[in-house]
């Protein structure tokens, strides 16, 4: 026993064990939809345990290799390495078609999680005083993420992947005044090149991966030195260890104290939640590889300098920026003080840079002069759930006219013809639905309500509360 408080005591006296005491009792409410930012989490360490796998055996370059692999169509080819290389993992490495199809899903839902959980932090206004911050290292994040994901593309350097990769390009080189540098340092020249794939391999694996726990690190950092914002409670909490003043009595939490987080301790309770959590993540995924295929490279074939596959789009998560490629049109070009500004970077970097730009600066736009640590009920935010709802329309209808073959196809008609109603949908439709929302909330009303909580505390403490009498 001696022994191990002796050993103790070195740690403690090192790292300071006793004072990291406060983080082991931070409070985290107990409700599902916070629990969103950690699948996304949890994600990226599957997709980073995955692509170390992957890493082993892919071949960064296009330099032709003769294929003996399993895929007789292939047999004896003079075929480029990347290709040959993520044919192998495919279908000879043992577990390598789970662990590809792994990390494709993986990334798929860390996205899709981070999406839903920017829209659950929107909705609900816990974007405002204090945590501006917090929610531009959240925007920054998804960028990352989405950019690591396009990066991926050019890998295995197939028809399909290739003339993707070929339009951002393109769009890259559309940047006035340093659209041919960034080209140069990003694609190693014109594209396809020897250089692109080494190079598009060293952003996917090592300095996007970086930025992106970066951002996770700060993003929880930040997390840690703020309080969780908290939905509005019903009632007092009871909290019979808890010897308060400032409560409406010595056992339990006021209504209206924000100065309090009501939830479970860090460890151990968040803990075991979290591990539910990463077990559920990883079991969806294992689902997801084991009966749903990602994109085969056999069916397209090594990139062709001559051909283009008939049926040319995104994945989901950047079909609204292609959308926007597609419907601006070529007269939008211009010259700017002999500047030219092409329709190409006008919807290929422009308008997805101002959507961007818009969802980062929003906190300031709905700003709280003071802080504020209750969540807010969306039915009581007409304006700004007005607006939400319009976002996600003008994102959707944006998606849809990237699809515009497969649309055109169901509609009878040809894309020319279809492109104006899809120009006049992406204008009007936004407008009409956030009216809409906002009317049906009361916001032309004389005197909406008011979200914000009472202010009458000061914000200064957090301590875990016993929730149960909340429930």
């Amino acid at each position: 026993m001696d022994r191990l408080e002796r050993l103790y005591g070195w740690v403690d006296d090192r790292l300071d064990v006793a004072g990291a005491q406060s983080f082991f009792g931070k409070a985290f409410p107990a409700e599902d939809s916070f629990l969103l930012g950690e699948v996304a989490l949890f994600c990226f360490l599957l997709l980073v345990f995955s692509g170390v796998f992957l890493g082993f055996f892919f071949e960064p370059s296009i330099s032709e290799v003769e294929y003996e692999g399993s895929v007789a169509e292939y047999q004896g080819e003079e075929l480029p390495e990347s290709f040959v290389s993520v044919l192998n993992i495919t279908y000879d490495v043992p577990f390598g078609m789970l662990i590809r199809r792994m990390h494709h899903w993986a990334a798929h839902l860390m996205i899709a999680s981070m999406a839903l959980h920017m829209l659950r932090v929107f909705f609900t206004g816990a974007y405002r005083n204090p945590r501006e911050p917090n929610w531009l290292v959240g925007t920054g994040l998804a960028g990352a993420t989405m950019f690591a994901a396009y990066t991926g593309y050019a890998l295995p350097f197939d028809e399909f992947a290739s003339t993707a990769v070929g339009i951002g390009y393109n769009v890259t080189l559309s940047i006035p005044l340093v659209g041919e540098t960034l080209a140069q340092l990003a694609f190693g020249g014109s594209f396809p090149s020897s250089a692109t794939i080494p190079r598009f391999y060293f952003l996917h694996v090592l300095v996007l991966p970086a930025a992106i726990a970066g951002l996770i690190g700060l993003h929880m950092l930040i997390l840690v030195r703020q309080k969780h914002t908290e939905a509005q409670r019903d009632a007092d909490v009871p909290a019979p260890d808890r010897d308060d003043t400032t409560a409406a009595d010595g056992g339990s939490v006021a209504r209206d104290d924000d100065s309090v987080v009501v939830g479970l301790p860090a460890v151990p309770n968040q803990v075991a939640v979290s591990a539910v959590v990463f077990f559920l993540t990883l079991a969806t995924l294992s689902l997801l590889a084991g009966f749903l295929p990602v994109h085969n490279i056999a069916e397209y074939g090594p990139n062709d300098p001559a051909s283009t596959p008939s049926l040319i789009m995104p994945d989901w998560f950047l079909m609204w920026g292609y959308g926007f490629l597609k419907l601006t049109p070529s007269w939008l070009s211009f010259d700017v003080f002999g500047v030219h500004i092409s329709a190409e970077f006008i919807g290929g970097l422009a308008l997805p840079s101002l959507v961007f730009g818009l969802v980062a600066v929003w906190p300031f736009i709905d700003y709280e002069e003071t802080a504020v640590h209750f969540t807010a009920d969306p039915l009581e935010r007409p304006f700004q759930t007005g607006v939400g709802v319009a976002g996600v329309v003008f994102i959707m209808l944006a998606s849809i006219a990237g699809m515009d073959v497969i649309v055109a196809d169901i509609v009878g008609l040809t894309t020319a013809q279809l492109k104006p109603y899809l120009i006049g949908a992406l204008l009007v439709g936004p407008l009409v639905a956030g009216l809409i929302v906002y009317a049906g909330l009361g916001g032309f009303e004389d005197d909406p309500p008011d979200d914000d909580p009472p202010d009458d505390t000061t914000p200064n403490e957090e301590t875990p509360a016993d929730t149960e009498g909340d429930e």
